[in-house]
């Protein structure tokens, strides 16, 4: 019950931002804000029990002040790999060496393996094929530099790693 209520809470919280952010001017739409409440409580009904593992979690300020540091270290890395893949496909020669990697990551609730999943097929060059339970990923990457878990673990997550650590565990 109390996920429900949390999922409740931040899903109306977000609705409003977003619902404020394109109406401006206007303070109070009582329409927007109704339709707001009805599907907040959807969502809680529906999506509730399945949000998070441990919902107290998610509402703990440091956790957002890293999710906020997250997304710019994310957005850096993205645009570097968008530049390292364009020079890739730009070479006359192509010089790509496209396989199939095993890393293991120290990352141990699901919400931050999916996360961490995520991110890294977000990030051009690279795509997360499966995520084990333990902690092992399986990504194909456009230029295998190495094969080694540790070395490749290090390259291709060891920059979203420790942020998404402190974001969920």
């Amino acid at each position: 019950m109390k996920s429900r209520i949390e999922v409740f809470v931040i899903s109306y919280i977000a609705w409003c931002m977003f619902a404020w952010v394109f109406n401006p001017g206007v303070w109070v739409d009582i329409h927007g804000m109704s339709a707001g409440l009805f599907v907040a409580l959807l969502v809680a009904i529906v999506f509730g029990e399945g949000f998070a593992e441990q919902p107290g979690k998610v509402l703990n300020p440091v956790r957002w002040l890293y999710f906020l540091a997250f997304i710019p270290l994310f957005v850096f890395y993205c645009l570097k790999a968008n530049l390292q893949v364009t020079r890739l496909l730009l070479h006359p020669r192509m010089p790509i060496k496209p396989g199939v990697v095993r890393i293991r990551t120290s990352l141990k609730s699901r919400a931050a393996l999916a996360m961490l999943a995520n991110c890294i097929t977000l990030t051009p060059g690279t795509l997360t094929i499966e995520a084990t339970e333990d902690g092992v990923l399986y990504v194909h990457w456009i230029d295998v530099k190495t094969t080694e878990e540790e070395e490749a673990g290090r390259m291709i997550a060891g920059m979203f790693e420790p942020l998404i650590k402190k974001i969920f565990e």
